[in-house]
């Protein structure tokens, strides 16, 4: 009775329900859009676009998490210091580009495809993790440092020992943050001819069908919502663990 209460159940269940279901929706979306002459998007399976929609967001994230939380740790040890300011400006630059403008600078030097999407989230994914990986790490206590240092622990220990896990749940934050952002920005990726959930909403916007638009968008949105919400469970284990 416990798990048939728990909303994050019910949300996975109504995002595989939609999944199945809206190959067969034909007539449903026909009623609602009678000026449509193909109300349902077929060109593609929405299960494989919702794959390869969570393929390209999970590569850009992993890749974004490397390069984040490596710079991050780096920047906050004593050799790296004076390079905060710099590798701060250059992550917060990254981000101000719009990712279609990333996108179009990419398409000629890598091709169309997944290639320039993944660049595009990389570099969009980038600031929240940098920031919460610093957030994180710049909290830890100092005198907690000192103690660790005193019992004769080395500065790799104390990372990995001491300010690692006191700064994970910022650090996840962070991640948590760039992940649901780049499921709506990897939506975009289909005008470059990555195939995503974003495939519907594009067609639906240059042929003007609000079906497809609707289609694709409610599936975005839902993939959204579970994998925050399944952040945030995972958040909560590491505060009580």
């Amino acid at each position: 009775m416990r798990l048939l209460r728990d909303p994050l159940l019910w949300l996975v269940l109504l995002f595989v329900a939609l999944l199945l279901l809206l190959p067969y929706s034909g007539p449903l979306f026909a009623r609602a859009f009678p000026q449509l002459d193909r109300p349902l998007y077929q060109q593609e399976s929405f299960i494989r676009l919702t794959l390869a929609h969570i393929r390209l967001v999970a590569l850009s994230s992993f890749a974004a998490v490397v390069i984040g939380l490596g710079a991050g740790i780096a920047v906050t040890r004593q050799a790296g210091k004076a390079f905060r300011s710099v590798v701060e400006t250059l992550v917060a630059a990254g981000q101000t580009f719009p990712p279609v403008a990333v996108l179009a600078l990419a398409v000629p030097v890598i091709g169309f495809g997944e290639q320039p999407a993944l660049v595009a989230l990389l570099l969009y994914g980038l600031l929240p993790i940098l920031q919460g990986t610093l957030a994180g790490i710049g909290a830890v206590p100092s005198t907690l440092r000192e103690v660790a240092a005193g019992v004769g622990m080395s500065p790799r220990q104390i990372l990995f020992n001491v300010e690692l896990p006191l700064a994970a749940p910022v650090i996840l934050a962070g991640i948590r943050t760039s992940v649901i952002v780049n499921i709506g920005t990897a939506t975009i990726a289909s005008t470059v001819g990555a195939n995503t959930l974003g495939s519907p909403v594009i067609i639906g916007l240059s042929g003007f069908n609000t079906a497809y638009i609707l289609q694709g968008a409610c599936l975005v949105a839902l993939l959204a919502i579970v994998t925050d919400r399944l952040f945030e469970r995972l958040l909560r284990r590491i505060k009580r663990g």
